[in-house]
């Protein structure tokens, strides 16, 4: 294991030496928290968890992921309310794809946000295969119409390509971006599973440089991020978005049967994937997307809006 990250007698150790604040609820939670928080006794709030783009644009810490929305795991009525919970909690960041189930993931976000669109931050992916085709602009369009709105947020680009046409397809890539985001049919752009060398030839192409974030899974699990891409981004004045911060169903199972979480969330009062989203957005240039259909699952995900990571008195 590279010595930079810990192992999980090291990472219980760490636990053992950082303590955990919890301020007060908010109102939008306390139906779920307020007897579950800790009371540091602060006299006032703190700040909401917020991340900033490039372009000064602020968004929430923790936002909401659909990878597997509207394919069939949940009802999709309770999916859909599962969302909208998310969204009364402040998870106001939505992130989707066009081949999230062909394009029914959209569909469902398109029902969600309908009536509350000026609520939301959009986020949106377009698939690699659109650049070579130049269909970047066409395939805009359909998620457009999927999602029910006129424009994006945010649109990233969801892979990159094998490294001996990777200039050439950033330069189409970037060059339809521009032209959408001219003619007001997205707000900003980024890129999603780029490392560190992918982005330093990003930021050589013409206008790379207003790449807006770069998502990659992210978690307690997937840390050898913290090696390099997160510094580069934080480097470059650009927040990592964090898709699967729970583990991902790639890892079989997520992170939320993990021992020493659940320990750590029955002694602070939170669940354990509060505590595990926590970690992740502790940082302040990380924007947790965590995926779920469940209004009440979302509920504990939202507490780590209310969590705040601080060092242990010596």
């Amino acid at each position: 294991m590279n010595k930079h990250l810990l192992n999980r007698r090291q990472f219980s150790a760490r636990w053992a030496a950082l303590s955990l604040s919890f301020p007060a609820a908010s109102a939008m939670i306390a139906d779920q928290a307020s007897a579950q928080v800790l009371d540091t006794g602060a006299e006032s709030k703190p700040a909401a968890r917020t991340v900033k783009f490039p372009d000064g644009t602020t968004v929430p810490a923790l936002g909401q992921g659909s990878w597997h929305l509207g394919q069939g795991r949940h009802r999709l009525p309770v999916e859909e309310e599962a969302m909208r919970t998310g969204i009364a909690l402040g998870m106001t960041l939505i992130d989707t794809s066009e081949n999230y189930g062909d394009g029914r993931s959209e569909r469902l976000i398109g029902r969600v946000i309908a009536g509350q669109r000026d609520r939301v931050f959009l986020v949106s992916k377009v698939e690699e295969d659109a650049v070579f085709k130049n269909e970047i602009a066409a395939r805009c369009e359909k998620s457009l119409r999927r999602l029910g709105t006129d424009y994006l947020d945010l649109y990233l680009l969801h892979t990159p390509v094998k490294s001996m046409y990777l200039s050439m397809y950033l330069s189409k890539a970037v060059a339809s971006f521009e032209k959408l985001r001219a003619a007001g049919k997205i707000r900003a752009w980024g890129v999603s599973n780029f490392n560190v060398d992918q982005m330093e030839e990003l930021f050589r192409v013409p206008d790379g440089h207003r790449c807006a974030t770069n998502q990659v899974r992210y978690s307690l699990r997937v840390r050898y991020f913290e090696r390099d891409v997160l510094p580069w981004c934080a480097e470059h004045n650009m927040p990592v978005m964090a898709a699967s911060p729970l583990g991902g169903v790639e890892y079989a199972r997520t992170l939320l049967g993990e021992r020493t979480l659940v320990e750590l969330g029955a002694m602070h009062g939170c669940s354990p994937a509060a505590v595990a989203l926590g970690f992740v957005i502790r940082s302040g240039n990380v924007i947790a997307i965590p995926e779920s259909g469940d209004p009440a699952h979302v509920k504990e995900n939202a507490a780590a809006l209310s969590i705040r990571w601080i060092p242990a008195s010596p």
